[in-house]
This record gives C-alpha cells, structure tokens and sequence, in this order.
C-alpha cells in the first residue's frame, strides 16, 4: 500500500466532510421538491464522489493489477481492506449514478426520494470506515 501521509488523511478527511455537505444539499433539495435544484445538486455529487473516490484509489490504495477486485490467495489485512474499501467506491458510484439518472433522465423525485437514503448509508459508513481502519495509523502532526 502506498504510504499514507498526513496530509494525504487530512485532505481525504476534509474532502469527506465537504462531501457530506453536498450531499446535504441534494438531500434538501430532493426534500423541497423541486426538481431543477435536485437534479444539478445530483450532477454536483456524482462528478464529486467520482471524482473524490478515483483520487482515493490513485493516491493511497494499493494497484491490484490483474485482480481488479477479486482477493489474492492468500490475501493480507491491508490487502484485503483496501478491496473491500474499493468495492465500496464501486457501490457508492453505482447508487450515485442510479441517482443522478433518475433525476435528469426519467425525472423521478418520488423515486430519487426512495433511493437516497441508500447512498447517504453507504457513504457514511465508508467514510467511518475509512477514517477508522484505513487513517488510524496515520499520526497526527502536532
């Protein structure tokens, strides 16, 4: 696994947390109903939780050449963490995308309303996840 820096936690860390506000903003925006503001704040989330889990998977998890994501015989912790924690992006920007094309193509709000809860789940127990298992060992400078 490539070696993360501090900084490295710190930015992914500052970028889950203006994730969650975006996503906030699409939750609202479902929410008020209108279907104009919920489909650019959909757009807005699914190019940035795209955009933030492919930086993820360039700058801090290990290349898994050849496997994608099928595990290594055998496969050690960071290894399979790092799977894991890859899949996980895969289902985030597969729920993200569903989203986004039920509001912009079949401009289903009631539908969008349903699905939403999927992906705030998904994302916030990634994020816990990731800050938890994959920053830990990550000290803080003081």
């Amino acid at each position: 696994m490539t070696t993360l820096e501090v900084s490295d936690a710190e930015l992914f860390r500052r970028e889950h947390r203006r994730l969650d506000e975006i996503l906030g903003r699409l939750l609202a925006a479902i929410e008020q109903g209108t279907l104009s503001e919920a489909r650019a704040a959909a757009e807005s989330a699914d190019s940035e939780l795209r955009r933030h889990t492919a930086a993820e998977e360039e700058r801090i998890y290990p290349q898994l050449p050849g496997r994608k994501l099928v595990p290594a015989e055998p496969e050690g912790e960071q290894e399979r963490l790092s799977r894991e924690l890859r899949l996980e992006h895969v289902q985030i920007r597969e729920v993200s995308g569903m989203l986004a094309r039920l509001l912009v193509e079949k401009e289903d709000l009631d539908a969008a309303r349903h699905l939403l809860p999927n992906l705030l789940r998904r994302w916030d127990a990634h994020t816990v996840r990731e800050e938890r298992e994959l920053f830990q060992n990550v000290r803080r400078e003081t």
